[in-house]
């Protein structure tokens, strides 16, 4: 069944965005040559905890950290340890946390110091895929509309979708129905309505859109080793014409 949120619990939707998009921001600014994954994951955990929320991710059906990191090939789920970043890296943080009963989602890909133009335009594909999907948001529109604007998009400029993992509905479960593919052809799924909060998180990759998953259990790779990188925010269905994206920093 999907959520439908009252005012209040959109409030504290805002609230858990807001953390969650600081301890993104955070981690991004230290995605610098010679910092260690696990340093990363470390201040994300001290800056929502500080804020008064835990983070989503510790130990969410077993998962060891409060981020997840995936560097270069890894297209989600890294777990944070001793690899260091190196100059010419892609690094993608995804991030969550809970309070007052309710999470915040979101995720982005940072470049390493300077990288290849391919690098560099993967990422920026990737974050305006998600800006095209948006524009599909809105009451009335259903949930593949977001899913074949993000595709189309994407496979315009060169890339592939991930195709065994999508977006998801996320409030008092990180995880809620409905499921959010990043593919698929239009007018499908359930249609949007005001207070549906759903996470939107374009996953693509440079060459195939196959993918496998480690001996670890969690960290999925690209099938090939080409590149992946991950832009996800949390957002909200409005009664108007626009939705609101509710992983915003707020000073």
């Amino acid at each position: 069944m999907i959520s439908i949120k009252s005012p209040k619990e959109i409030e504290s939707m805002r609230l858990a965005g807001s953390i969650a998009a600081a301890a993104r921001a955070l981690a991004g600014k230290m995605a610098l040559p010679g910092v260690t994954t696990r340093e990363i994951d470390r201040e994300v955990e001290h800056l929502i905890r500080s804020r008064g929320a835990v983070p989503s991710f510790l130990n969410y059906a077993g998962y060891p950290a409060s981020a997840c990191i995936s560097v270069n090939d890894e297209v989600i789920h890294g777990i944070p340890g001793k690899r260091k970043l190196h100059e010419g890296d892609i690094v993608s943080i995804d991030v969550g946390a809970y309070i007052n009963g309710f999470h915040g989602d979101c995720a982005a890909t940072f470049a390493v110091g300077k990288v290849s133009e391919e690098a560099a335009r993967l990422i920026e594909v990737t974050r305006q895929s998600f800006f095209e999907g948006m524009k599909f948001a809105h009451r009335g529109c259903r949930v593949s509309d977001i899913s074949h604007a993000i595709q189309t998009y994407v496979e315009h400029n060169g890339f592939s979708l991930v195709r065994d993992y999508v977006g998801h509905g996320v409030g008092s479960k990180l995880h809620e129905s409905p499921e959010v593919p990043n593919f698929g052809p239009p007018g499908h799924g359930p249609r949007l309505l005001p207070g549906m909060t759903i996470a939107v998180e374009p996953m693509v990759n440079v060459g195939t859109w196959e993918v496998k998953v480690l001996k670890d259990g969690w960290t999925v790779k690209t099938a090939d080793g080409a590149l992946a990188a991950h832009y996800e925010n949390t957002i909200l269905i409005t009664s108007g014409d626009e939705p609101e994206i509710l992983t915003r920093v707020h000073e």
